[in-house]
Order: C-alpha cells, then structure tokens, then sequence
C-alpha cells in the first residue's frame, strides 16, 4: 500500500485537511473519492474528517486503498527492469500478448504478472502504462496504483514521457534524420490493420538512422539532412535493396504507429507480416523493440530513466544482414 504523508506547517494556519491535501498533493477525483470512501485519511495516526483543521506539527497520512487484478497466475516469463511499491518495469519477451483479449484470453504478461505476485509476496492491481504489439519486445510499465497510472498518462499527454524504439527496416533512407507525420485511422473496424489515411489520428514519428546496410554493389548511404514526410497520399521511394537500422521516437502513441509510418514511406519493418513482407528466413517476428523509456516518478518526481537491451533475435538479424 502507497502512503503519502504531509507535515502541517504554521503558513497552513486556517487550512481543512480537505484543502491541505488539493494543494499539496495531485489526486484524481476519482482517486479522491475512493481514499474517502475507504477511510484512508488520517491525522497523527487517527482516522479524520475532511473538514478538520490541523494544528502545524500534525501530520496527515494517506494510504492509497489495496486494490487487486484477477488474472489468472501462469508460468509466463516476468524479467523486472525497475519495481518499487508504485511500479513495476518489465521487459517484455517478443510473442507475449500484453493482457487478455478474447483471441488471446491467456498467455498473457498479464498472467505472468499475477504469478510473479504470488513468487514474490506482492499484491496490487496491474495497470499497464504502455503497451507493446504481441511481437514487439522492450520495455512494459506497469502502474501499481491509480494514481501512478493517472500522473504518468498526464505526463505522456504533456510530452513529459520519452519512448524510443529501434527497428531494422528495409532499404536505404534518403536522409538519417527525418520526421514522419502523418494521420492514422482504422479503416475498418473489424480488422486490425490501421493504415495512412486523411481523416486519421494525428501521429508523429521522429527517426534517426544508426547503421546502413547496403548491398556490396551499392554504395547508397542516408545524408546528413533532415526531413519532414506529411504527404498523406505518396510515398516517398524506397532505397535500393538493403537494410537500415533506425531509432524512432514517438511523439503520439497511436496503435501500430511505427510499423504503419514505416511502411507508409516504403521502408516496412523486417519481419512485419501485417505491413511489410514476412521473412522468417530473416526473423521471426516484427524487428522492433521498445529500448529506452525516461518518466518522471509520480512520488518521488525523479526523472527514471531505463533502457533494454538489444535482444537475440535482433541481433541476430542484424549479423545475418552484414552477409547478404
């Protein structure tokens, strides 16, 4: 259980507990409400009423109510990057679902989460921060409260929340820096496919090209200039043969966002059966991973920074690459 804990000061001198807390701390209303309706509030260690007014040395104690997920606990593999008592940060394995869904009820991280509860003697109630397609890997938050959830979703919404991926797409890119922004929208609702379309989502792909992998008879590289795309109906041309290794940056967090912008430039994802050509010669699943994710701690307010290896596959592909 998170608790949270305010020193009454002599500047607080007329000042409710209710008005102590909405200055010094940022719960939702619905968090509020559920701290009241739960008897969660107390001072110098004595349940409270709201409307009191404390003298300064007072302390007021808030405990976050316990709440729980009933998923059921499966041997799905859980690997801890970060965990306090407020969050959990996982590094999620390529062919996981992230929760339940009626094509995928288990098997889940999910799953795996509630066994890694029952292992490790915790008990809180999952709530994913992010989320990871089921062939994508990298790096999972998971809130362990409302509240965390509801500061990091503001963060996200405010730009504070830093999320790259790396990706090895087909072709060489014209420039090794660019801009992808283009809307994004579902065209049909019973499938899953998303695509470029005029009347979509705002979405925002920034790009670096780390590495180039040219064919021996091609001596096509990316420049050194940056680009804008937002050219909803052309795609720009694909680069001759070969492979580049790209670090994206999302500025919105639409669903299939990267693997729908690359393809749309003519530069799919190795791998991707959805929105390039699936290879498994190559590799068998889409080649990206989430690797890096930076936030501010929604107690604490540090900044957290966190990164995620490569994975094995991934590299892999890459030294399989440097042969063709």
């Amino acid at each position: 259980m998170s608790k949270f804990n305010y020193t009454v000061t002599n500047s607080d001198a007329e000042l409710s507990i209710k008005e102590l807390i909405r200055q010094n701390f940022s719960f939702s209303s619905r968090m509020m409400a559920r701290i009241k309706k739960n008897d969660c509030i107390y001072l110098n260690g004595d349940s409270v009423r709201l409307f009191i007014v404390p003298k300064p040395g007072d302390i007021i104690e808030i405990d976050l109510p316990d709440e729980q997920s009933h998923f059921t606990p499966q041997n799905i593999p859980i690997f801890p990057v970060f965990e306090d008592d407020d969050l959990l940060v996982v590094n999620k394995p390529a062919g996981y679902v992230v929760h339940p869904t009626s094509g995928h009820p288990t098997g889940t991280i999910a799953n795996g989460i509630a066994k890694y509860m029952i292992d490790t003697n915790r008990s809180f109630k999952i709530r994913f921060i992010n989320r990871l397609d089921m062939d994508t890997s990298g790096l999972l938050v998971i809130a362990k409260n409302a509240h965390c959830q509801d500061s990091i979703v503001k963060q996200m919404q405010t730009g504070k929340v830093l999320k790259k991926y790396i990706a090895v797409a087909s072709g060489i890119f014209e420039n090794e820096k660019g801009t992808i922004d283009l809307p994004i929208g579902r065209p049909d609702p019973e499938r899953v496919q998303r695509c470029v379309t005029a009347d979509g989502h705002p979405s925002i792909t920034h790009y670096t090209v780390l590495q180039s992998f040219a064919p021996a008879d091609s001596k096509s590289e990316p420049n050194l200039n940056t680009t804008t795309i937002n050219m909803v109906n052309s795609k720009p041309a694909n680069g001759k043969g070969g492979f580049s290794l790209v670090e994206l940056r999302l500025e919105t967090g639409r669903t299939h966002q990267i693997r729908v912008h690359l393809s749309h430039i003519g530069h799919p994802i190795i791998g991707d059966h959805l929105y390039g050509i699936d290879n498994a010669r190559l590799i068998e699943r889409q080649a990206l991973h989430a690797h890096y994710i930076s936030f501010y701690h929604p107690i604490s307010g540090e900044l957290i920074e966190l990164t995620s290896q490569i994975p094995a596959d991934i590299e892999a592909l890459i030294a399989k690459i440097k042969q063709i």
